[in-house]
């Protein structure tokens, strides 16, 4: 758990300033579960300067509750989380400064989002809050406010998660919760995941991940795990210390970010494989006519394909797709597989038909187009998009406006990004053909 933080002070010499507004926001790593936000008498007079900053003027703060008054609520909604501020030196040496004056030593574990930024997105010319949430498109209101900075440190802080897909951060919370003696029962776990679609880690008690998959029912698949027989359920049960999630929104963003995380991070109950799983193929080949004649067979890594398939059921349904949308008459004798075709009772002519061959060719390859696929996000007032450029896979992002995703260079730099292999390309075309209803924007 976190606790984000904002707090304006009265400027003036170190460690005698005081504090006029503090925000904190209690997340779990998903969303916010908790806030306090109050203005602060701090009992001496703010420096001219820090007004016109601001707007926060000493006639506001006479009635305002002095820091020994909210104190409780502060100790309350900071325990047991870590403290999250950008520069978060500035706003912890001031919380404990506060505190020590009442006589109480505050000490807790923190994390600063300047120097997260700078390990995740180094590319960026700035590192001031206003600069850095204009440059990823990060709605920002009263700038300079204690609610409006914590709230978009919340923003940016959820972004810089979601970019550690080492997930650094997350193994140092686990860290601090060890040292604590937090630790959960498996029912416990279970109870604490949602049911909705996203990737789950599961840790040991040093914070390593020892699985990682992904579900359209998060909490259901964890607790198959923690009450099945199979060998990697069995060595969950022994070794788990707590499980963490991220909300896909999309089975997409699932598949894709399972193939990458479990590379990047080779967990040791997942088995990686430099093997493609792509066992069957489209294919397509001339008839005596001079039709277009589609097939299913057997991966041949000499042929070009149309596109390549995980297993038989699902190449058999984009078939059926293709006469659907296309009335594209398969052939595929071969295999068994009969199909009711759509062309009412009528042959085209060869130049009529080949052209729907090749419709449905350009519909399911990705190669040299540059596009996002856009659909719904984690809350409702967010969307998720995945960025094609020159059919290269770039990454996914999720975004709460427009300007985010429609201006390319803000969209870069809100992607999570990811390395494009065949994996990923076959992912993705399968992924259009059994969508038909896909938002798809080219750029």
């Amino acid at each position: 758990m976190y606790a984000i933080l904002d707090i304006e002070t009265t400027g003036g010499q170190f460690n005698e300033e005081g504090i006029t507004e503090i925000a904190i926001y209690k997340f779990d790593g998903n969303e916010i579960v908790d806030q306090f936000i109050s203005l602060v008498n701090p009992e001496i007079p703010i420096q001219p300067f820090v007004i016109k900053l601001t707007g926060i003027n000493n006639e506001m703060l006479v009635n305002a509750p002095k820091f020994y008054e909210v104190a409780k609520r502060i100790l309350e909604i900071c325990n047991g989380c870590i403290l999250v501020a950008h520069n978060s030196s500035f706003d912890y040496r001031i919380l404990r400064t506060e505190f020590r004056r009442l006589g109480y030593d505050f000490q807790t574990n923190t994390l600063c989002t300047v120097e997260l930024a700078q390990k995740l997105l180094p590319e960026q010319p700035s590192f001031s809050l206003g600069k850095l949430v204009r440059a990823l498109g990060i709605p920002m209101a009263d700038r300079h406010r204690a609610s409006g900075d914590a709230l978009a440190t919340v923003k940016l802080f959820k972004l810089l998660l979601s970019k550690d897909t080492s997930k650094t951060i997350v193994k140092e919370l686990i860290k601090t919760e060890v040292e604590k003696g937090i630790s959960p029962k498996l029912l416990d776990i279970v109870e604490s995941l949602p049911s909705k679609t996203g990737v789950y880690y599961v840790h040991k008690e040093d914070g390593t991940i020892i699985f990682i998959a992904k579900s359209k029912n998060i909490k259901r698949a964890v607790n198959k795990h923690f009450i099945g027989d199979s060998r990697i359920s069995k060595k969950i049960q022994a070794e788990v210390f707590t499980v963490t999630f991220e909300e896909t929104a999309t089975e997409l963003i699932g598949i894709i970010k399972e193939r990458t995380e479990v590379v990047e991070n080779k967990p040791e109950l997942n088995k990686v494989t430099n093997k493609s799983i792509y066992r069957w193929g489209l294919y397509e080949e001339l008839n005596d006519e001079g039709f277009r004649v589609l097939n299913i067979k057997k991966a041949d890594r000499f042929r070009k394909e149309i596109s390549l398939f995980a297993t038989l059921p699902e190449a058999k349904s984009m078939i059926e797709m293709a006469v659907e949308d296309f009335y594209i008459i398969p052939s595929l004798l071969k295999i068994g597989f009969e199909l009711e075709v759509k062309s009412n009772n009528t042959i085209p002519l060869v130049e009529i038909y080949n052209q729907r061959v090749e419709d449905l060719i350009k519909h399911v390859q990705i190669d040299g187009k540059t596009f996002f696929i856009r659909e719904r996000g984690r809350t409702i007032h967010e969307r998720s998009a995945i960025l094609v450029e020159d059919g290269i896979c770039k990454g996914y992002a999720f975004f709460d406006l427009n300007y985010q995703v429609l201006n390319v260079n803000v969209l870069k730099n809100i992607l999570i990004p990811i390395k494009h292999t065949s994996d990923i390309k076959n992912i993705l075309q399968a992924y259009i053909l059994k969508n038909k209803n896909l938002k798809i924007v080219y750029l």
